[in-house]
Parts: C-alpha cells; structure tokens; sequence
C-alpha cells in the first residue's frame, strides 16, 4: 500500500497540470520555508510547518524547521520525527546532523546507539566518530581502525572534530605517531588551510604554536632569522614553512629550492627532504607551458625515495616526464607510478600511462600492458576510450541492454524518493532535488540500485526531461551502458542544424554541452555563466557583435536558441583561433583564450600527443573539462554517424603556433 506522502506525489507528479495548479500554493509555502532555512529564520518555518503537513515535500519542511532547532532539540524531537517519516532521505540526513552533534558533545552511549541507523555512510567525519568509540570500546583495535582514521583525516580539506579528535586519541595510545600528524599539517598548508595546519599541530607540540603563526604569516622572514637553529626549532617546522613557502606560487618554489640546496636540505630527514622536493617538483610541474619539464624533473630527481611523495606528487612527476621533450621520459613514469597508492595505481588515467610506459620501455604487445589496458577498455571515458584503441579498436556503441520492463518502469515510478527529488527540481529547488535523488540511487540501501535499478531510474529523470539526473544515474551502471541513455541528445534539430550552418562538428557541440550544462536550460555558475551553454554576459555580448546578432542583450541568453547561437558561435571562433584543435578550443572555452595558448608551450618547445596535453593542464577543473569534452564527442559521434570513432584522431597533436600560421586574436573575450 502506497504511504500518504507517495500518493501526493504521484498525484502531482503524474496527473498533470491541473494538479500542480492544485498545489501551487502549497508549492510556494515549501519554497518560502527554504529560504527561511537558509536565512535561519527559526520563528518562520515554526510558523509555516502546520500548513506544509500534507504536501508532497513535507518531510523538507519539517525538516528544516527541527534542523534549524537542533541545538536546542530534544531526543523525543528526533525520534517523533525519525518514526514520522521512516526510510526517507530527510530523516538520515537529520540523522547524521545528530550524530555530528553527539560527537561534538562526547556523548558517545548515545553516538553509539544511534550509529547503526546511519544509512548514507558517506561522511567521514561521523566515520571517525564511529571509528574513536570503536577504539573507546576496544583500545586493543587492529591497524585497519588507525589506517581508516588517518586517511579520513588527510582526505579532510577543512578542519573537523571528529577526525582530529580521533587521530589525537589514537595519537595518545601510540596507534598514530607523530609523522601522521605532521604530514596532516604539511597537507593542511599545502591547500591554504592554516586552521587545519595549528588543529594537528596543536596535537602533538601545542608549544610551537606561536612559531607555526609565524612561519604561517612569512615562510621567507621565519626561515632566515638570524636565531633560528634546529637546536631550539623542531626540524618539522622547518619543513612546514618549506612546505608553505613552496605552495604559495612558482617563485615560492623557486626561493624553496634555493633554501634547500643552501641550508635546509643536508638538516632535514630523508622523509621531509623528499617531501619538500617533491612538493617542489610539482609547483614547478604545474607551470609546464612556461617552465620546460627538464626543470621540474631536477627537482623530482633530487628525491631518493618516490613512495614518500603524496598521490598528487606522484601524478604531476608523471606530467613532468610525459612533457620532457620529442619523447617521455617513460622510466620516469613507470617510477612513479608504481610509486603510487594501490587507490591511485587503479584509476584509469594511471593504468593507462603505466601501460604505455612499459610498451615504450620493452615490446608491444607486453603481456602486463595488454592487460592493463584490458582492465579499463570501454566507452566509460577517456582513458579508457584510448585503451580501447590501444588494443587495436575502435569507439563504437555497446550493444543496447535489455528495453525496462513496464514492471521495472513502475516500481521506478512508484519509488518515493525519486518523485519527491522530481517535485523538488520541478519547483525550483534543484540542489535538494538531487541531492535526495543521489541519496535515492546511491546510498538508501548498501551499494545503491542494482544497475536494472539504476537504468530504470534513469529512464524516469529521462522521460521527466531531467537530463542531469538521467546521464548521471545512468553513469552509475557497472555491467551493462546504455549508450543512448547517457549520452541524450535533447533539441537535436536546434543544434545539429545550428553546428552544421557555421561548420561545427555536431558531437562536439553535443560533448561541450553535456559537460557544461547536462542539457539544464535555466543553468547558471557561480561566476554568472548562463544556459544550456553556459555563456558569460561579455563573451555572449562581443560573440554577438562579431555574428552580426543584432539587438542582442544578455537577457536573451535564457532563450534556447539563442543560446545555442552564441555558444556555437563562441566555440566556432575559438577553434578557428587554435587552428581546428578540438581540445585547445575545449580548454579555451572553459578557462579563457589565452591560457591554452600559454600552455601549448613557447617557441622551441616540443609538439606532444593533444593526450599529453590535456593531461599537463595546470588547472584540475580544466584538465577535466578537455578530457571529458573530448570523450563525450566520440561517443556522440559514434551515436550520431553510426560508425566506429577514433578519439586519437580527434586529439591530434599540440605544439606551439606555426610562425607561418596567422597570429592568434588576441580580442577574444
């Protein structure tokens, strides 16, 4: 029998317009409450909460109004509201508000208690409140429970309790030593988190305090005082000002390298003077347009063991080495690769790098590469597009599973989690709307919906015209890839016809869409992008004027045609700017013209595989953007044409500009 809260939904879900029309009202009251939450207008959502019972979002509702009391809450509160709406995603994420706030509070009986109730699993600062009564219970825990914590708590980027009150117990009981927590500040101040930085050190010598404040406000001033000398300084300040200075910029790591050779190198441990290096190697690394790779590599080299470097390290020395010259430095990448934490050895951009290495270093046809390959090959990505073809195959479209069943379709349907998630998107509130259908697929039950489950699920968002939530939940599959469901293809005719009348490849226009929107008409980022593709106000304004869009204003980019106009447009010039490339185009338009042409390297500089390229981009959302931009084109294409693709013809090569070739546009916005 269907709950009193599915029926509402299904009603105003699957009835049409006269029921939404119904509940319009009830509708606005719901997203009045929200911005109340946000406001933190308590006295609002008590006022509100009696006119949403009944509504189809209810449990939104109330669970702003008792999230927003929380502190003041009383356990009956909780438990009226947990037996109230039982299995939802609102009452674990309440749930796991509580338990944060019992581990702030120490209340470990009731921490404890309330823990196997947790459904989401995902949050790991509750993991390592779980983890510390686990140790509470039992000191004598094995290695796994100090392992678990130590990653959770290098993993955090912003200061938490209840991995920092883990690792100080553990610390305590000498099941984490003194190098865990140095590395967590060293971590800390590596991404600019100086809180997290005095958290750890605060743990293990709360009397440098003071010194860590200094080396914090001027690496350079704390490492040169006259009266610094390792007698009266722990060595592992020394390193954290390194590490600080280092992190700052290339001319940070430049002064770092210089203080290392000239003082500090020959004072620290092995493990902090490969730490430092390494951090060295990978500022210098990330400038590899205009710094040569060469230079990068010295530092790198300068490190006697790899396996001290972070992932991170790791990855950028592979950078350094597949940008060396005419041809990479493949032992260097087979090095660091193998170097790596088993979690990073497995991630396809790894496996395959590592497999072409051990090609270039022995035979083709080298039994270990081959079976890399193998491991990742398919139409999942990029990585393992390129695999496929490393085996001597193309990109083509997997045999299409199985149509959902009708039963399968309804119990979709009938799933309360999705058609709330559904109603919220439909009235606007779009970040709880996915979060609660991420929830729904991915964590309700252990291990999230079988891959039938899933298909389904991504059949409904599909026929909802929710593109995000179709592409993504269908994603989630592991078995089976139905191509087509990924990789949609809404307002085909706009933008097929509009690529092919300015000579736009439409896959591609297809693949920067996919990836910069997922097809949300009324998208919008956080730096005032707009629209299915995701244009800014004075790239759309100037992208207008050299179209001969006349009468234009930025009003019109919410119009989908237009759009899709001055998107295309904007790409089109970009590409021609870059002499057809389709991946320094994708870089351009998402980071701005004139960065890819700093990253295709200087006059002199080496012309590499596009692969190599767009895996040396300095930014992460960038380097990304490229890599994904490029795949999902081969697989449009593949859907599109109906005839196998090649993803290496698409990349191409990337060098710097032909002197011969017209100068670039520097106007472009």
């Amino acid at each position: 029998m269907l709950s009193k809260f599915l029926c509402t939904l299904v009603i105003a879900t699957f009835w049409g317009p006269v029921a939404f029309a119904q509940s319009t009202a009830g509708d606005s009251l719901i997203v009045e409450m929200n911005q109340a939450f946000k406001r933190g207008d308590r006295k609002k959502l008590a006022a509100l909460l009696p006119q949403a019972r009944g509504h189809a979002l209810e449990p939104y509702a109330a669970y702003w109004e008792l999230k927003a009391r929380l502190d003041d809450a009383s356990a009956r509160d909780l438990q009226d509201f947990f037996a109230r709406y039982p299995g939802t995603y609102q009452e674990d994420r309440l749930r796991a508000d509580w338990l944060l706030q019992l581990g702030q509070r120490r209340d470990w009986p009731a921490f404890d208690a309330e823990y196997p109730n947790y459904r989401m699993g995902d949050d790991k600062e509750i993991r390592c409140y779980a983890l510390l009564v686990e140790h509470l219970k039992n000191p004598a825990a094995d290695a796994r429970l100090s392992d678990e914590v130590r990653k959770n708590w290098h993993a955090q980027r912003e200061p938490d309790d209840g991995c920092r009150a883990a690792a100080e117990r553990l610390v305590g009981t000498k099941n984490l030593n003194g190098l865990d927590v140095w590395q967590k500040a060293r971590l800390a101040l590596e991404s600019n988190r100086p809180r997290a930085a005095r958290d750890a050190v605060a743990i293990v010598s709360p009397e440098s305090l003071g010194m860590v404040a200094e080396l914090i406000n001027s690496p350079a001033r704390f490492l040169t005082d006259k009266n610094l000398a390792l007698r009266n300084t722990r060595k592992e300040l020394i390193t954290l000002a390194l590490v600080k200075m280092a992190s700052a910029d290339l001319s940070g790591a430049e002064s770092a390298a210089a203080m290392m050779d000239a003082k500090w190198g020959n004072q620290l441990t092995s493990e902090e003077r490969n730490w430092v290096w390494g951090l060295i190697g990978k500022q210098t690394a990330t400038r590899l347009g205009t710094v040569p790779a060469a230079e990068a590599l010295g530092h790198y080299n300068k490190v006697s063991q790899d396996t001290d470097l972070t992932d991170d390290m790791l990855g950028w020395k592979v950078r350094a080495a597949l940008r060396a010259g005419s041809q990479p430095r493949w032992r260097d990448v087979l090095s660091a690769t193998k170097a790596m934490s088993e979690v990073a050895k497995a991630e396809p951009v790894w496996v395959y790098w590592r497999a072409r290495a051990l090609v270039a270093t022995t035979q083709a046809g080298n039994p270990e590469a081959v079976a890399l390959y193998q491991s990742i090959a398919s139409v999942r990505g990029f990585y393992e597009q390129l695999a496929l073809e490393e085996l001597g195959q193309k990109i083509v479209a997997p045999p299409k599973p199985a149509a959902v069943s009708p039963e399968e379709k309804e119990n979709a349907r009938l799933n309360a989690g999705l058609n709330r998630a559904a109603y919220a998107i439909a009235i606007g509130l779009r970040p709880e709307g996915v979060r609660e259908w991420n929830y729904s697929t991915n964590l309700a039950k252990p291990g999230g919906m079988s891959d039938r489950e899933l298909l389904a699920a991504a059949q409904f968002a599909c026929d909802k015209q929710i593109w995000d939530r179709c592409i993504n939940t269908s994603e989630r599959t592991k078995a089976v890839i139905d191509l087509e469901q990924r990789f949609p293809m809404p307002f085909k005719e706009a933008v097929v016809k509009r690529a092919q009348s300015i000579n736009l490849d439409p896959a591609y226009v297809y693949g920067l869409i996919r990836q910069e929107s997922r097809f949300i008409m009324d998208a919008r980022s956080g730096v005032g992008a707009s629209g299915l593709m995701q244009v800014m106000p004075t790239t759309a304004r100037e992208t207008a004027r050299r179209i001969g869009m006349a009468g234009f204003t930025t009003g019109q980019l919410t119009d989908r045609d237009t759009n899709i106009a001055i998107g295309t447009g904007y790409l089109k010039l970009v590409l021609d700017d870059v002499g057809g490339s389709m991946p320094m185009a994708a870089a351009a338009y998402n980071a701005g013209p004139g960065r890819p042409r700093t990253w295709r390297g200087q006059s002199g500089s080496p012309t590499v595989e596009a692969a190599i390229w767009a895996e040396s981009v300095p930014f992460l959302e960038t380097r990304d953007y490229v890599k994904k931009v490029l795949s999902n084109t081969t697989n449009y294409a593949a859907i599109l044409t109906g005839q196998p693709q090649s993803l290496k013809a698409r990349l191409g090569t990337v060098g710097p500009r032909d002197a011969s070739q017209p100068e670039t546009d520097k106007t472009l916005p």
